[in-house]
């Protein structure tokens, strides 16, 4: 053998070792990818910054963040799990969770946790995760619903305080209409439509599904509080097309002085406070008819069964729900705190956080049942036929239920 030959050789070998070095250190080497849902341009660097300081303290880690709309988180996740190709956490819709939990995508997190961890939470928020007694998902994010009044508008037509009840609200509109104003921003386009049906559905007393697990929205309570937003479409106190318009459509008609009320989270303080400091603002309970009632929710984070690196993402969830990392994340966002650590902190002490929190005594969260998001798709396509008048609310609302009993199984 030359020279050449042995030396060649020689180089084949250490090339060899090296790639056998290469594979051993990537065994060691974990990385955690987690597919975070987007609530505004600050929620992406919150999570590069908190990737970078847990990596920091756990060499050998490394956190990769997937900043996704929410529009299409939904899609994105459901085609990522069926070509095997999901991250390892995700922060979902905690509605999607029981879905998951049948199709035997969802890790149950018991195992990962210990007394004190579970007791870092505040009590409520904790539950939606939890499926069959086994927890599924942490509350990443939690939410209230509260009725935004133009303080200023208000007062000119003789309601300083805000509108308490939905007589009061078409009282309000129709005064306002009469200067030019649009009085209530009603939503009608994208996700939570049917939420917005739910808030006047709720406090006239009335039941999205009921206790036997069939579709209730379609009773005589839903079709007056169908009948109350498509009553006020047609007199002109809303926003004109509103199926044209998202939640963060109206939430810009508000900002621009266009709308005088619209129902929305705690997070359109943060923004009315940056992108319109000059308009003034109330917050309220949404409007009663006879039933005090707000929507809560909780998008929840979630580990995948098919993980390769789950205690390298535990401990990274273990990190995320920490007291600096939850006030971060909560009060940039504009969310309400869901640890007790959190809650306790000064950035949460405000009023108009304050002014969420009260309401949580009468909170509903949406039903955990199997098949809600086609439920949710059929009271959206109702709504929007009534509103743009293609068909009568209990007519219209009776389809949606026959609709969302097929998707609940019944």
């Amino acid at each position: 053998m030359s020279f050449q030959q042995r030396a060649t050789t020689a180089l084949g070998k250490f090339a060899v070792a090296l790639a056998f070095a290469g594979i051993g250190i990537a065994a060691h080497a974990d990385t955690v990818r987690v597919t975070v849902a987007h609530y505004s341009d600050a929620t992406a660097p919150y999570f590069e910054k908190m990737a970078k300081q847990f990596e920091a303290a756990n060499p050998g880690t490394t956190i990769k963040i997937e900043d996704v709309n929410w529009d299409s988180l939904q899609q994105k996740l459901q085609t990522d799990i069926a070509g095997g190709a999901n991250a390892d956490l995700a922060i979902i819709g905690t509605r999607w969770l029981l879905d998951f939990v049948k199709d035997g995508i969802a890790e149950p997190l018991d195992g990962y946790m210990d007394a004190n961890f579970k007791g870092r939470f505040i009590g409520p928020f904790l539950a939606p995760g939890q499926i069959g007694g086994k927890t599924y998902g942490l509350p990443i994010a939690a939410s209230a619903r509260a009725l935004y009044y133009n303080k200023d508008m208000l007062a000119s037509v003789g309601y300083p305080g805000g509108p308490k009840t939905w007589a009061e609200v078409v009282d309000a509109s129709k005064k306002l209409k009469a200067k030019g104003i649009a009085g209530f921003g009603l939503q009608g386009k994208e996700i939570e439509t049917d939420v917005y049906f739910y808030y006047a559905l709720w406090t006239h007393g009335g039941e999205v599904v009921g206790k036997d697990g069939k579709a209730a929205f379609n009773s005589a309570q839903g079709v007056k509080a169908a009948t109350l937003y498509k009553t006020m479409i047609d007199e002109g106190l809303t926003q004109p097309g509103v199926t044209g318009y998202s939640r963060e459509d109206v939430q810009n008609l508000f900002k621009q002085g266009r709308v005088a009320m619209m129902i929305s989270a705690p997070f359109l303080a943060k923004q009315l406070k940056k992108e319109a400091p000059n308009i003034k603002y109330g917050i309220d309970a949404i409007p009663v008819a006879t039933t005090p009632a707000t929507y809560a929710v909780t998008d929840s984070i979630m580990m995948f069964k098919n993980s390769k690196v789950k205690p390298a993402a535990w401990k990274f969830l273990d990190f995320l729900f920490t007291k600096e990392p939850r006030v971060q994340f909560t009060s940039t966002e504009g969310f309400l705190p869901t640890t007790k650590a959190e809650a306790t902190d000064p950035a949460f002490q405000d009023p108009d956080t304050q002014a969420f929190i009260a309401l949580l005594p009468h909170a509903r969260f949406a039903p955990t049942v199997t098949g809600w998001e086609d439920t949710a798709k059929a009271v959206t396509n109702g709504m929007q036929a009534i509103y743009l008048g293609k068909a009568k609310p209990a007519d219209a609302l009776n389809q949606a239920a026959a609709e969302a009993n097929k998707a609940l199984g019944k």
